[in-house]
């Protein structure tokens, strides 16, 4: 495993929409561990393949030490409720942050690293870590649905 250079905001591959995992192999699991490293590293809680300049639908969520989330072509397949707040992103200036409305609960369709399918069920937290990982692969950044502050 290694730690790979995060591309920041400004990089055109964040904008674009990656392209789908057709090949489940021994570089898959390399970009995996090397995007796992890459989050624990810069003190991240999820990474989308796009943010270390991969054009390919592959996120990684780590919301607490005992979870490691992968999902390979995630999809949402179904939310319920509304939560708001702060997020900050590891593609944009620390400096910039703000509160977005994120579903409550998800649920994501997608493949493991072995190309089995997978159902990930994720409420709260990892619901919006979820989100926030999965709009990078459609090059959505969360500075793009920040919610107007209210004084």
């Amino acid at each position: 495993m290694s730690t790979r250079e995060i591309i920041k905001e400004g990089n055109i591959i964040l904008r674009l929409k990656a392209d789908e995992v057709k090949v489940f192999d021994n570089e898959l699991h390399t970009l995996l561990d090397d995007m796992y490293e890459t989050m624990i590293k810069a003190q991240g809680v999820g990474l989308a393949a796009p943010q270390i300049g991969i054009s390919k639908r592959v996120i990684i969520v780590s919301t607490n030490p005992e979870e490691r989330i992968e999902v390979i072509n995630p999809e949402i397949v179904k939310f319920s409720g509304m939560q708001v707040g702060l997020e900050g992103c590891l593609s944009v200036d620390p400096s910039k942050n703000g509160n977005v409305k994120r579903p409550l609960k998800v649920t994501v369709k997608g493949y493991d690293r072995e190309g089995n399918k997978i159902l990930v069920k994720a409420k709260d937290f990892t619901a919006r870590a979820l989100c926030h990982e999965i709009d990078h692969l459609n090059g959505v950044l969360f500075i793009d649905k920040l919610e107007p502050n209210i004084e």
